[in-house]
């Protein structure tokens, strides 16, 4: 079953907000997915063969839930589920790439003894065109204006909630039933490089990993173990993940530049993380300058650190850590947090306020359950 709702922004505000709510089997999810993804624009891509059915065999062992949504996308499409010439999946809408901040506090240093993530999503205004260089086409929209809330309750297997800006058959931020929580962020912003293609390979991308552990993980160690068992790809822009769960864990995971993977903690204490490579800079007090290229990640990352360092936070504490490092609303800073979460791992919840505009107009706070 599908229910859609529109529960913040309109016709005069930035972002429209669309939510998502889709029960039944994975199956049944693929298809409304499939459909939703049809009505945005994306049809499947033509792939090598051989490549394709490598990555339906990788998600039938690794991934079955994924594997059981491709099946309703072949029916949605009229295809053959175990067609080897076009993915099933892989269904972007807009263009990736991002920047964005991140704290976790564990339960020790929280208030009232809730772990909890806090984040902000920082973003471009523009269009598509206009980032690769290009006017705008008519009518065409700002790449990020449209972003999904999605919850998932399959009849089998971990509810969920994401919230996704370019594909959904993935997501930016998410929290499942288990209170595991999983957001990405760009990692290195002076070393991105085109990538030599955009096709769907075998394994999960950059997009569709924290989809995969929230699927298939209950905590962190199993998180872990599923990094560093799965087949891992992107698209040019490198990113990492901060995991957390209900239990007082978390972690970053991080891909160093010549294919070796980090798994960075900081203990029983906060751990911030913005858009620098944490296993290259361990240490928050000893970071580089900032340059033009960095967009000021050092910096965030050191005003994280210093805010909660030995000492207790509420969540109103840790909303507050979020507002003081988000981007300038001057004209020529081209980020905006677009949107600025909470993830609270006790209650299993994503708390949400979603940019409507300039002149601090964001979004009343809305509060969606994993469960």
């Amino acid at each position: 079953m599908k229910n859609m709702t529109h529960p913040a922004g309109g016709k005069d505000d930035f972002q429209l907000v669309t939510h998502l709510t889709l029960t039944g089997s994975q199956y049944e999810i693929g298809k409304a997915l499939t459909e939703e993804a049809r009505r945005l624009g994306w049809s499947p891509a033509p792939l090598d063969p051989a490549v394709n059915r490598a990555r339906r065999t990788w998600f039938e062992r690794h991934w079955p839930q994924h594997h059981a949504r491709m099946d309703g996308a072949a029916a949605v499409l009229g295809l053959d589920p175990d067609q080897d010439e076009v993915a099933l999946d892989d269904q972007g809408y807009v263009p990736e790439g991002y920047g964005c901040s991140a704290l976790w506090i564990p339960p020790s240093a929280a208030a009232d003894g809730h772990g909890r993530v806090g984040r902000n999503y920082d973003f471009f205004r523009t269009t598509m065109s206009e980032v690769s260089g290009l006017e705008p086409r008519a009518n065409e929209l700002p790449m990020a204006s449209r972003p999904y809330v999605i919850s998932t309750v399959p009849d089998e297997g971990l509810s969920s909630t994401v919230i996704t800006m370019s594909a959904l058959d993935g997501c930016m931020d998410g929290i499942n039933s288990a209170g595991l929580a999983v957001m990405l962020l760009i990692a290195d912003f002076e070393t991105t490089e085109p990538p030599d293609a955009f096709l769907p390979q075998v394994g999960v991308n950059s997009v569709q990993l924290p989809r995969f552990l929230i699927d298939t993980c209950e905590n962190v160690d199993q998180a872990k173990q599923a990094l560093l068992g799965a087949k891992q790809y992107d698209h040019g822009m490198p990113l990492h993940y901060l995991v957390a769960d209900a239990h007082g864990q978390a972690f970053v995971w991080e891909r160093g530049r010549d294919g070796t993977e980090h798994i960075i903690e900081f203990g029983d204490g906060p751990l911030c993380v913005t858009n620098h490579l944490l296993h290259r800079h361990p240490d928050p007090m000893n970071l580089p300058r900032d340059t033009e290229s960095s967009f000021a990640s050092y910096g965030r990352l050191r005003a994280l650190y210093e805010g909660s360092k030995g000492v207790t936070m509420s969540g109103g504490d840790l909303r507050e850590s979020l507002r003081a490092v988000r981007p300038s609303e001057d004209p020529a800073v081209p980020f905006r947090t677009l949107w600025s979460t909470i993830f609270d791992t006790r209650d299993r919840t994503l708390s949400t306020v979603f940019y409507l505009g300039d002149g601090g107009r964001y979004s009343e706070e809305l509060v969606f359950p994993a469960r």
